[in-house]
């Protein structure tokens, strides 16, 4: 069975950091391609980063350089670094995995994502 469990999520003041973590089972990194999405309510769910199969990582203009993509493949886990905290990135995070291969010409949608985590809560205060 394929699951996927955020952790991590937490309230914090702008400016400060958080690790959201999120552990994988039923499938490896290997064949799949793991993202971050962000959703606020009312608003889209946001592609906040990526991180493809062949290691190679996308972030939103949003985040980038103050959040960072990794995953351990011993552990089964996917991390996301945040850092430089602002109020504009609360929201429920959400761990996703597309295990179909994605045209790297384009970055992964919601539409490509075969499974989702339950989501895990950011709130950043000002």
């Amino acid at each position: 069975e394929v699951q996927l469990v955020e952790s991590g999520g937490a309230s914090v003041q702008a400016g400060g950091s958080l690790k959201l973590s999120c552990t994988i089972s039923g499938f490896t990194f290997d064949d799949s391609d793991m993202s971050w999405y962000r959703q606020v309510p009312g608003h889209d769910c946001e592609l906040v980063s990526t991180i493809r199969r062949d290691g190679t990582t996308y972030y939103s203009d949003s985040v980038k350089g103050r959040f960072s993509v990794s995953q351990d493949n011993a552990k089964g886990e996917l991390s996301l670094q945040m850092t430089s905290l602002k109020p504009e990135d609360t929201g429920m995070y959400y761990c996703a995995a597309n295990r179909y291969p994605i045209s790297t010409n384009r970055p992964v949608s919601t539409s490509d994502v075969e499974y989702w985590g339950q989501g895990t809560q950011v709130t950043v205060s000002s």
